[in-house]
């Protein structure tokens, strides 16, 4: 592939990069603690955020955002000897995410379409109604999180945090009533 060309990643691969670096997480606290988990999270976030760039050609701000977190936050908690800041790095990216999403829309702004631009073409409506249950959601996830780690162990809030994957993509299938009544692709029916 030359230095024009970028592929674009089929979905199960994109899945594996989007999930992969928290599935390590989980599988490494299992046999190296938690502080050992979040070196291998750091890691895996770096390699990650190069698979992307060598098949892509470029990258995305969310993740170069997502990954600067792991990195300050896992630093953090690896120098201090403190896991608190690799917990709070869940509450702050959920947090962020809360707000830009819904905060963009006071200011006219629908960032979801940069996530999701590329899978769906809504109406504004739809748009706005998604950013909004995308914003909450967030903001519930980030609760979540500061309930979870504030009040049971390093192990159950590590099983929390792997249990999001399945309820992010719950909540994500839950949108597809959404999606379809708004929808503003061109209609396939042909003739009269």
């Amino acid at each position: 592939m030359n230095a024009g060309t970028k592929s674009m990643p089929s979905p199960l691969i994109k899945l594996a990069l989007d999930v992969g670096p928290i599935v390590l997480f989980f599988v490494s606290f299992q046999f190296l603690g938690i502080f050992g988990a979040t070196a291998v999270f750091m890691v895996a976030i770096v390699a990650t955020l190069a698979i992307t760039y060598m098949r892509e050609g470029r990258l995305s701000p969310m993740p170069i955002f997502s990954a600067a977190l792991v990195l300050i936050f896992g630093g953090l908690t690896l120098y201090l000897k403190n896991d608190v800041f690799i917990k709070l790095k869940f509450t702050v990216i959920y947090s962020f995410f809360g707000i830009m999403l819904i905060g963009g829309l006071a200011f006219g702004r629908l960032f979801i379409k940069y996530a999701f631009g590329e899978a769906f073409d809504l109406t504004e409506e739809g748009w706005r109604k998604l950013t909004w249950r995308w914003g909450l959601f967030a903001f519930a996830v980030a609760i979540l999180n500061e309930i979870v780690w504030r009040n049971f162990s390093t192990a159950l809030w590590v099983d929390f945090k792997i249990a999001t994957i399945p309820l992010t993509l719950l909540f994500a299938l839950a949108q597809t009533p959404l999606v379809l009544k708004h929808d503003n692709s061109p209609s396939e029916e042909s003739g009269p």
